[in-house]
């Protein structure tokens, strides 16, 4: 095949591997197979449930600032595949692309023809990762698990700087456990010897267990205290907060995003501590500049997509802000795009509606996949609805529209919010509008695979 051929997305989404099989031998014998990038690698590994991207985008963020050499491995993308992988906050090149992933399918190859078994779609992915960032000479790279940790295929990281833990909640119950103590078992198996830990103040139930991990491998635990910080309310397109007597801003709205920044600053600690340099002032710029797609991200009602400043705090009728009117063009309503896909998420949604946007009516845009607890999402949301536009998401695994609608009308048991069901999410684009006025809010969630079409339908391409 000639290599300016070979299309790497197509590859890498074969059908034939794209069936998540947890384990570690496949990727350990690629890794082999290509020369062990990972062990000429430093990691900061980064498990959870919810609030592992923006905590990887603040470190990746403050690292970069601070004149570090950075990778970043996260999924899943929002816009194009190539975000998955960034060097320094940049996505790879389809030319880089194309050329480690060639490397990589030939020793995938070899491992199938050995051992019968083919290396999988996130294993490969994280193979591709993990070589561009040795042939890059990374000095440190951010990399998030996929799904769970122990298993995890960037669980072949033998020895992180620090391994992360965010926020636990109950997520892919059939494949992680249906406890908090099994989930958290789970994702604690990325603590190896040798590497502090960095945990979100989990559950009791959860806690036990990282504690439990830490002390078995002999690691240092750090726990963010949220005690010692200060969330402020928004302002302009800013949230300020202050961690141990520190002052930062983010541009992350969401109210849980200074918490997510919290865990990052823990972190930062650590790596200090081991010898990485992080002056302050890198750190501080390093939050501010950090940006993360599809996460209470507030967009223009119309024109290009962005991050424009949201409504100040106040009374429920206030206009939109000049900032958002000047960079949308427009003063209708006020649109917001979330991938908030559990329980957790959507309630950390609904803080944050009710934080940034305070008794604003909000139309939801919603679709879900059918393995995620439907209606604690949608008890989450309803006190804020004016209605729900029900959509069926881009997935092989989403809940119908349908059903979604049936969810939400039976829990609605005074009838109070109207439901609607929407072909695409064009059409619910389309319908959400025609139930708001200016001063209503229209928040699309409840998928990271839909923030994309959402995006398009509400704002077009910038």
């Amino acid at each position: 095949m000639n290599d300016t051929t070979f299309d790497a997305v197509a590859y890498l989404n074969e059908p034939r591997w794209r069936t998540s099989r947890l384990g570690l031998e496949r990727i350990r014998a690629l890794m082999e197979a290509l020369g062990h990038p990972e062990r000429r690698l430093r990691f900061v590994h980064v498990a959870g449930t919810n609030g592992k991207g923006s905590t990887c985008a603040y470190l990746a963020s403050m690292l970069q600032a601070a004149g570090h050499r950075v990778g970043m491995f996260t999924s899943p993308y929002i816009e194009r595949f190539e975000e998955r992988i960034q060097l320094n906050g940049v996505p790879i090149s389809p030319d880089d692309l194309r050329r480690v992933t060639l490397a990589v399918r030939d020793a995938a190859e070899a491992v199938a023809a050995a051992t019968g078994d083919h290396p999988t779609e996130f294993e490969l992915m994280t193979a591709v990762a993990f070589t561009y960032f040795d042939q890059e000479q990374c000095d440190l790279v951010v990399a998030e698990v996929g799904l769970g940790g122990r298993l995890d295929s960037t669980n072949v990281i033998e020895r992180p700087e620090t391994a992360v833990i965010t926020r636990i909640g109950l997520d892919h119950t059939d494949v992680l456990g249906d406890t908090l103590a099994a989930v958290a078992g789970e994702k604690a198996g990325i603590v190896k010897p040798g590497s502090p830990v960095v945990s979100w103040p989990q559950e009791p139930e959860a806690m036990e267990v990282v504690e439990a991990a830490a002390r078995r491998t002999g690691c240092e635990l750090y726990v963010a205290n949220f005690s010692e910080g200060d969330v402020l309310p928004v302002a302009g397109a800013t949230r300020p907060f202050s961690y141990r007597g520190e002052r930062y801003e983010t541009a992350l709205l969401g109210s849980y995003q200074p918490y997510n920044a919290m865990v990052a600053l823990e972190a930062v600690q650590v790596l200090r501590e081991r010898g990485w340099r992080l002056p302050h002032e890198a750190v501080r710029r390093g939050i501010a500049e950090a940006r993360w797609p599809g996460r209470f991200e507030v967009l223009p009602s119309g024109g290009a997509a962005g991050t424009p400043a949201p409504p100040e705090s106040g009374d429920a009728g206030a206009p939109a802000s000049p900032g958002l009117a000047a960079s949308g063009g427009s003063t209708g309503p006020v649109c917001i795009v979330d991938g908030g896909h559990n329980e957790q998420g959507a309630q950390a949604l609904a803080d944050s509606l009710r934080s940034v946007f305070p008794g604003r009516p909000v139309v939801f845009i919603m679709g879900v996949l059918a393995d995620k607890d439907c209606p604690a999402m949608v008890r989450a949301v309803l006190p804020l609805a004016k209605a729900v536009v029900a959509v069926t998401p881009p997935n092989p695994r989403a809940l119908s529209a349908d059903d979604l609608a049936a969810c939400v009308r039976q829990l609605d048991e005074n009838a109070a919010v109207r439901v609607a069901v929407a072909e695409s999410y064009g059409d619910a684009a389309a319908q959400a509008r025609a139930m708001t006025a200016d001063s209503d809010v229209i928040c699309a969630f409840g998928s990271l695979y839909a923030v994309s079409a959402v995006k398009e339908a509400l704002v077009g391409r910038s």
